[in-house]
């Protein structure tokens, strides 16, 4: 559950929200141009965008990844905006399509990023999922095993 919570933010869907696309795009229509700080963007392309914000100021990204960063994430919001109207009766099935999406836009993602970015991507990644890291040494091995330094 919180995985594919977790895959739905990154590809930037507002998770408060269970209404269909259409309905998404008529309210953003009748809402005034600025929306307020904080406030989630509504339309896919939006949130594609403030994605590809977030990821080239948090990678420093060149012009040329940001292009390609663009187009990645606008086809996998596409895809979970797609999949969250088709599969909204069923969030099993939905869990499973917006997984795929997730683990496709990785994959897409680390032949664009360097390999430090996409270290510090994965770094940022986990911490949004609240995934503990392993950092150090966590005590004693147990006994007839190598310490971490010996190895």
């Amino acid at each position: 559950m919180f995985k594919s919570l977790f895959l739905l933010t990154v590809v930037g869907v507002a998770l408060g929200s269970a209404r269909p696309a259409a309905a998404q795009v008529a309210s953003a229509a009748a809402r005034p141009a600025s929306t307020p700080a904080g406030a989630a963007p509504t339309s896919v392309e939006a949130r594609a965008e403030a994605l590809t914000t977030n990821m080239t100021q948090a990678l420093a990204l060149t012009p040329a990844q940001v292009e390609k960063v663009r187009a990645i994430n606008l086809a996998a919001v596409r895809s979970v905006e797609a999949a969250r109207v088709r599969y909204r009766q069923d969030p099993a099935k939905l869990k499973g399509y917006v997984d795929d999406i997730g683990l496709a836009r990785l994959d897409r993602l680390k032949d664009v990023l360097t390999s430090v970015q996409f270290a510090r991507y994965q770094q940022k990644r986990e911490e949004k999922m609240g995934i503990p890291t392993i950092r150090g040494n966590q005590g004693n091995p147990p006994p007839g095993l190598p310490s971490r330094g010996d190895e």
